[in-house]
């Protein structure tokens, strides 16, 4: 599938229009996948799909398995019978995500269908449900996790009653017992994300749009991974990290990022099988046609920072699993599609566990105007195997990255794409689209020229990130022929790939 020249684009779901004040799997996500078929693109990135937690990150989540209920369309649910239709409507904005208002909002309203649903008489449906409780291994854990958190409203499992945070056999089976009714509508919720999840799937199938999810290599501490298996992590007797994860200094932050997940105790993941990673896998690949490893290099080795610190600028690299663990894993489900990020401090050692697999890395073009000719990220350094962007959810968009380039930058910049404008935006994913490499990926804020109010993310900004929202208006009318040429001319259109 990456072995292809193909396009495609970088959007969020949360980023999708529609009258519920997120995006989510409804009608405007068809429409989109029809927006991508229109301009013969192949692909449709997306950020992980999991619950978020800490400042509403996709990659600070409450599990590294479930769905977050937040995508889920509350209209289809209403068509089902589980929810009034009156009860789907309130008055959101459509400029971005009121993350606090949309939560109370729609977890309230998936509670009660969720109610509703479980009191029903038994029907198809009801088979159904029970079908995919009985073959989802994770979901009890995770229901079991969401319903005490609610007891203790909100507050991460390490200030919960020590027999609930420090989980026994005993009160495991005694908690599932008690809390079983709101263990049950946390059930219905994943279900109705995964069978939600599922149908928008089989429309980009449909529509010869492959989607590429996204796999955090960490996860977060308050997440039901952490909580069940406090064996797998580098964790003291009371549950806490002796070390966290990050990265040292580097180009978005002289200090380091300091993201503060727990670390992997490889040796106990190890004498498992890597069964837990097997999962994970497996779950994933189940959701998408192609998976982007988010900081791969942390198998190879990860920055382990001690857990007093408050930057990440004093740590150590710790040797990962390696090939060790990629061998366990295709032996078990076989060759998969799967996306390096090899961003950063990139060793040799990273390199070659890389290409042991022939994964293709990123190429980031706003990275590629910061030093000589010899830049691997500059176009006419990329490789065939390879995907390149103009930037990620963690860059400024194109136009406000542009924007914010020195007299001397811009020049330098200017030059090389060969712009007559002021604005490089067009240029910049020409310039992608032009490249060896056999997939250009772009952000959908870029293909609209805006500015920096459109950023998704800050790397190290804790709050304020994940809301930016499009709508439909601001696409040009020339928008679909003008993209689609692009992509014709440079042989990237989805006739000629698949």
């Amino acid at each position: 599938m990456l072995n292809k020249r193909g396009c495609g684009v970088l959007l969020h779901p949360t980023s999708l229009p529609g009258s519920g004040g997120i995006g989510s799997f409804g009608e405007d996500a068809r429409r989109f996948i029809d927006l991508l078929a229109g301009m013969d693109m192949s692909y449709w990135q997306v950020l992980p799909l999991t619950p978020p937690a800490c400042g509403n990150s996709p990659y600070s989540a409450y599990s590294a398995f479930a769905g977050n209920p937040l995508l889920i369309d509350l209209k289809q649910i209403a068509a089902e019978g589980d929810l009034p239709l009156d009860c789907c409507v309130a008055e959101f904005s459509d400029k971005r995500v009121d993350f606090t208002e949309v939560s109370d909002f729609k977890l309230e309203r998936l509670k009660q269908a969720g109610s509703a649903f479980l009191k029903h008489v038994p029907t198809a449906r009801t088979q159904e449900f029970w079908h995919f409780c009985d073959t989802t291994p994770w979901l009890h854990d995770f229901a079991l996790f969401m319903a005490i958190k609610q007891h203790f409203k909100g507050k991460p499992w390490n200030r919960w009653s020590k027999g609930l945070a420090l989980l026994t056999p005993e009160t495991f089976e005694k908690a599932s017992v008690e809390l079983g009714p709101q263990i049950g509508i946390q059930k219905y919720i994943q279900w109705q994300f995964f069978r939600q999840w599922k149908s928008l799937r089989k429309h980009a199938e449909s529509r010869g749009i492959a989607i590429i999810g996204d796999l955090p290599i960490f996860v977060a501490y308050d997440s039901a991974d952490v909580w069940s298996r406090r064996d797998l992590f580098l964790l003291d007797e009371k549950g806490k990290p002796t070390c966290v994860a990050g990265v040292p200094p580097d180009y978005f932050s002289k200090t380091g990022q300091l993201w503060g997940n727990p670390l992997y105790d490889w040796d106990a993941v190890k004498r498992e099988g890597y069964s837990w990673w097997i999962k994970r896998f497996r779950t994933m690949f189940e959701l998408f046609d192609v998976v982007r490893i988010d900081h791969f290099r942390g198998f190879e080795a990860a920055w382990h920072v001690p857990a007093s610190h408050k930057t990440a600028q004093h740590g150590e690299w710790v040797k990962g699993p390696g090939a060790d663990l990629f061998d366990v894993v295709f032996s078990d489900l076989g060759s998969l599609p799967i996306i390096a990020e090899d961003l950063g401090v990139i060793t040799a050692e990273v390199e070659a566990l890389r290409d042991r697999y022939n994964f293709p890395g990123m190429k980031i073009l706003q990275f590629a105007f910061d030093s000589d000719p010899s830049n691997s990220y500059l176009p006419h350094n990329h490789v065939k195997n390879g995907v390149v962007y103009t930037g990620t959810h963690d860059n400024d968009t194109t136009r406000g990255w542009c924007d914010s380039l020195s007299t001397a930058q811009r020049r330098k910049v200017f030059d090389y794409l060969a712009c007559a404008d002021a604005n490089c935006v067009p240029e910049l994913i020409r310039s992608a689209l032009m490249s060896v490499a056999d997939t250009a990926v772009v952000p959908f804020q870029d293909l609209l020229g805006l500015d920096s109010q459109a950023r998704m993310n800050v790397p190290g900004q804790a709050f304020g990130n994940w809301d930016w929202r499009f709508t439909w208006e601001m696409l040009p009318d020339d928008f679909t022929e003008r993209i689609g040429s692009m992509v014709e001319i440079y042989g990237r259109n989805n006739k000629t790939t698949l």
